[in-house]
């Protein structure tokens, strides 16, 4: 269990740095972080992360392709989380 919360905690400093860097380099007009990158790592357990970036940054909030394909991600996680949790009852 400390193994994956430590992997969680991992993977979402990450994606924030990740998107916080993404934003540095947009305002710059330099190279980005490709969005599959940001979607792979929030699948991967970094919603959080990526969710915490996305309003301190103001960072892909204007961006409705983007908002709704995260939602989609956050979506499923929520629905397999409550669904292990009733499985666990």
């Amino acid at each position: 269990m400390e193994v994956l919360l430590l992997y969680f905690l991992f993977i979402n400093i990450l994606v924030f740095i990740f998107a916080g860097y993404d934003k540095s380099q947009a305002r710059k007009n330099n190279r980005r972080v490709p969005e599959k990158t940001l979607f792979l790592m929030a699948l991967t357990g970094g919603s959080p992360g990526l969710l915490t970036a996305m309003l301190l940054f103001r960072h892909k909030t204007s961006k409705t392709s983007f908002i709704v394909k995260f939602a989609v991600i956050l979506l499923i996680q929520v629905a397999l989380i409550l669904a292990y949790i009733n499985y666990k009852k």
